[in-house]
């Protein structure tokens, strides 16, 4: 049996017409799943300078390009992973720091 490659797929589904489309095992959508469909994806992303330990770096850049982009992942899958934590009560967060700024006489 000759196995068939993915180009050869994606090339058949991208030729299939919308009326060809069985979608007889997804549910419908109702107005609750619009108003929960909020959150933009892909997240923005905030810029940044970290540390990583050389040989940690090294295996990271060993994969190839993109070792950004994988640090994000494995970061992600670490969080999604771990229960969601409540943010603590006002009355028991820990304080402001205070500036270092000088107040004038």
């Amino acid at each position: 049996m000759r196995k068939k490659s993915i180009k050869s797929d994606l090339a058949r589904i991208d030729r299939l017409k919308d009326d060809e489309i069985d979608y007889s095992d997804i549910p419908p959508l109702d107005k609750s799943f619009f108003t929960k469909a909020t959150e933009a994806w892909p997240p923005t992303k905030q810029q940044l300078t970290i540390r990583l330990d050389v040989d940690v770096l090294k295996w990271l850049k060993a994969h190839g390009r993109g070792y950004q982009t994988r640090i994000n992942r494995i970061l992600r899958a670490a969080m999604e992973g771990r229960p969601q934590r409540r943010s603590p009560s006002p009355a028991t967060a820990a304080p402001k720091k205070r500036s270092r700024t000088r107040e004038p006489a």
